[in-house]
């Protein structure tokens, strides 16, 4: 499969990239996708909530009235879940949301990710490029030449370039990463998904 090259003014350069059948045009699993994306929420989940539960809750522990002859519903201290201000009963604790998945599990997931993009031809070449200083508006005008503007977009690039990077911070639903780190979740979290020339070199190889 090749693309076409464009230029940061959106005008075909004439060169055209080829992409690795093997990584953008295998068959989607779909399972192996919804893995990797639950693995990668899982992951950003901090697991610090608590509530405090009947030991924790302060209040005295004397028994409120005798167990039998008060002709009354048996109780004990007032910290019991049942009466109000009292501990809840298995309450939310500190814990690791985290799971392992395989290595080849992950790698299937970002293919079938890259797969489906293509598909639904949400991917976009564009020749090299770098700012000498950051410039939010001139990034913003290489968006709308590539009529991407207004769409949340992911520019792929082979490492991190410091200004493109603050150029573009500014603007909504823009973000960049490089092609190392490209993961499922970022692939199909966005519209459009930008590769610089260079990049797609990495992707193929993904």
């Amino acid at each position: 499969m090749e693309l076409a090259v464009y230029n940061i003014k959106g005008e075909d350069t004439g060169r055209k990239v080829t992409l690795n059948d093997k990584v953008f045009g295998i068959d989607v699993n779909e399972h192996a996708v919804w893995l990797d994306v639950k693995q990668f929420l899982a992951n950003q989940r901090q697991g610090t909530h608590k509530s405090k539960e009947r030991s924790e809750v302060s209040g005295s522990t004397r028994k409120l009235h005798k167990q039998k002859g008060g002709g009354g519903s048996r109780i004990g201290d007032i910290n019991s879940p049942v009466l109000v201000g009292g501990g809840r009963v298995f309450g939310p604790r500190p814990r690791n949301y985290s799971f392992k998945l395989n290595k080849k599990v992950k790698q299937l997931a970002r293919k079938s990710a890259l797969t489906s993009k293509l598909a639904d031809q949400q991917i976009m070449v564009v020749e090299d490029f770098s700012f000498e200083a950051p410039k939010t508006k001139a990034f913003t005008s290489v968006l709308s030449a590539l009529k991407v503007n207004g769409k949340k977009v992911l520019l792929v690039m082979p490492g991190m370039d410091k200004n493109i990077n603050l150029s573009l911070r500014n603007v909504p639903n823009v973000r960049m990463m490089a092609a190392a780190d490209l993961n499922t979740y970022a692939i199909l979290n966005n519209n459009i998904l930008l590769l610089s020339e260079k990049s797609v070199d990495v992707v193929n190889n993904i």
